[in-house]
């Protein structure tokens, strides 16, 4: 088949799958449509790729929606209850860390794309750091986006049963909203130094950290609100989705499979931890059962928001400050513990 049929083939399937996806109401479905989809144009030996610059333009857009995620707010809630957010946060992480450690103990996977693929942070991050480290994307992205399905699935069950008043009648996305000046040219600019930024001064992941970090500088010092248009994301989360799912080869496809029903029950495992955590906070603190629930679990942060503002009568402050405080953990020391366990597996 010739590239383009190639290329025409990947779009056809990926906007089919993705409104599917969208339709059962699964998160992240402009994620995870292209790259399924891409999965399975690679494990039939497609030969297209995605050129270097969308996906680097495309990671530093996810780096400013992360920094467009920490506001004030969180920041306040994080220092209000520091030993209740470190006590969780570094339960969680050491948790995911331990599954980590016995899938790669076992020869399932190796030491630091195993716990790459526990990490419960932001899933998107978390798939863009691995490679840096080097852990294999694809195995990654195959762990971390199966857990965000599985987590997001039980959010919504639980939001479900235990909310009492969800919200209804919400406006459909308007995906070409009018363009605000300055907000979406500085947004554009921004990403664009910051990655170059990230780039020369050698960072891990450096397109997606460097527009992060100079977008919570801007958005935390200035106030300033950045805009990323739904189709932008859309755009971005293609890209990436794409730029993962073409590198699958046969050979990687049944490695995942073979170490398939290990990763669910690792997946498994983690979300009773979470669980359990979730009721200690809701019988000792009386923190109700469902912000609990959604705090503590180890789903993609933009799902779990996504879930959580869908139900009234959630402490909506509480739920980000600790999913953040998550996130910014592994973020900082998810690098050393990688390393750390995959030399525990050599030992």
């Amino acid at each position: 088949m010739t590239p383009a049929r190639q290329w025409l083939l990947l779009i056809l399937l990926s906007v089919g799958l993705a409104s599917v996806l969208k339709l059962l109401q699964f998160p992240a479905a402009a994620l995870l449509g292209p790259m399924f989809s891409a999965a399975v144009l690679g494990i039939n030996g497609a030969s297209i790729r995605v050129p270097s610059l969308p996906f680097v333009a495309s990671q530093g857009v996810i780096g400013i929606l992360i920094a467009m995620a920490i506001e004030p707010a969180v920041l306040v809630g994080l220092a209000d209850k520091w030993p209740l957010v470190v006590v969780v946060v570094v339960s969680t992480v050491l948790a995911s860390s331990f599954l980590g450690w016995m899938i790669s103990r076992w020869g399932i996977l190796p030491g630091s794309t195993a716990v790459w693929g526990s990490a419960p942070g932001a899933a998107t991050a978390m798939v863009l750091m691995a490679a840096a480290f080097g852990a294999d994307q694809r195995l990654v992205a195959f762990m971390q986006y199966l857990r965000v399905m599985m987590v997001a699935l039980a959010a919504a069950v639980i939001a479900s049963i235990v909310a009492t008043s969800p919200e209804t009648g919400s406006e459909g996305t308007i995906w070409f909203p009018q363009l605000d000046w300055p907000a979406f040219p500085v947004t554009v600019l921004v990403a664009a130094v910051g990655a170059a930024l990230g780039w020369l001064l050698g960072l891990p992941s450096p397109f997606f950290l460097g527009s992060m970090i100079l977008g919570v500088a801007l958005h935390l010092g200035t106030g300033f609100q950045f805009q990323l248009p739904p189709w932008l994301l859309v755009a971005a989360y293609t890209f990436i989705g794409w730029t993962i799912g073409l590198n699958f080869t046969r050979t990687i496809a049944r490695h995942a499979l073979r170490a398939l029903p290990q990763i669910i029950g690792s997946i498994l495992a983690l979300m009773v931890f979470c669980g359990g955590l979730a009721l200690l906070l809701n019988q000792i603190l009386g923190i109700d059962l469902l912000s609990a629930y959604l705090a503590t679990s180890p789903g993609g942060m933009d799902s779990i928001a996504i879930i959580a503002a869908a139900s009234n009568d959630v402490n909506m402050s509480f739920i980000m400050t600790m999913q953040m405080a998550r996130f910014l953990f592994v973020l900082l020391f998810g690098p050393a513990i990688a390393r750390l366990v995959a030399g525990a597996v050599k030992d």
